[in-house]
């Protein structure tokens, strides 16, 4: 199998599973052509079909499986071991699944299929729908690198990839799975303060947004650490450094990091659970 082209089925093509479509054909990972998805309604299936010109139908999870080199099951937890149920049967080692599942691991999944073949667990976040996402991928053993290198290749179509063992990938939820609805409520927080301090709602938005996406690309671009950046905007006796106590007085940074360590917990105790349902 080559990793420059190969033909791609996403099983629930959601939100995730729609930009990550747009992404592979606009970056020419694939072309329209060589993509095969699955929906719910037929009223979704017109709709990709029109949007990106691919194959789309409602249901037919197992022509399409059968079809690809590379699957995207991009389903919720709980409804993965349905689907992986319905297509094992035409599942071949020459093929890899890569799984979007959340807090479903790889070890079910083979448990599931009862066959050996490459797969690579991905958390994708909500951002790839304007190709700027944030993913973590872990391959089985079944993985090679011409395997990894392709999955890769779909995903830095959307954003950034990272590869972490899989026991990490319950800190990649709570960190970056989880993590656009921390900055949303920082977004709004600050928005909020700029109306307070008599800006209007939308200038206050408009600065609010960009101040965060300009900060992000700051530190993606200089590969500083945020300390020396914030330090960079801190003057002796500033308004800077008297909002900056004022933060750390009511524990920002402590609540941030609670925050992460609880999402992390959730997502242990939820693949506990599913592993209790469908691990026998």
């Amino acid at each position: 199998m080559s990793d420059a082209s190969p033909r791609i089925a996403v099983l629930g093509a959601g939100n995730i599973g729609a930009a990550l479509i747009g992404g592979v054909l606009k970056a020419g990972a694939a072309r329209p052509e060589q993509v095969a998805a699955t929906v719910r309604s037929p009223e979704r299936a017109e709709e990709l079909a029109a949007k990106f010109g691919i194959r789309v139908s409602a249901g037919g999870n197992l022509p399409a499986a059968e079809g690809a080199d590379l699957i995207v099951l991009a389903v919720k937890p709980p409804t993965a071991p349905k689907v992986l149920g319905e297509v094992r049967s035409v599942l071949r080692e020459q093929q890899v699944l890569v799984s979007l599942a959340g807090s479903v691991p790889i070890a079910l999944i083979e448990r599931l299929l009862d066959q050996r073949m490459p797969i690579v667990r991905a958390m994708p976040n909500i951002p790839v729908v304007v190709e700027e996402g944030a993913t973590a991928i872990s391959p089985n053993s079944a993985c090679t690198e011409e395997h990894v290198r392709m999955v890769e290749r779909i995903f830095r179509s959307v954003g950034v990839v990272v590869t972490v063992d899989e026991d990490l990938m319950h800190a990649v939820t709570a960190l970056s799975g989880s993590g656009p609805a921390y900055v949303y409520m920082v977004i709004e927080a600050l928005i909020a303060g700029g109306v307070k301090m008599g800006l209007s709602r939308e200038v206050s938005t408009r600065l609010a947004e960009q101040t965060v996406l300009g900060a992000a690309k700051l530190v993606r671009e200089t590969m500083l650490h945020p300390a020396i950046l914030r330090d960079q905007v801190t003057t002796p006796g500033g308004t800077t450094i008297s909002a900056i106590h004022e933060l750390e007085r009511h524990g920002l940074r402590a609540m941030l990091i609670s925050a992460i360590e609880t999402a992390t917990r959730t997502s242990e105790t939820r693949t506990l659970a599913l592993l209790d349902k469908f691990g026998e």
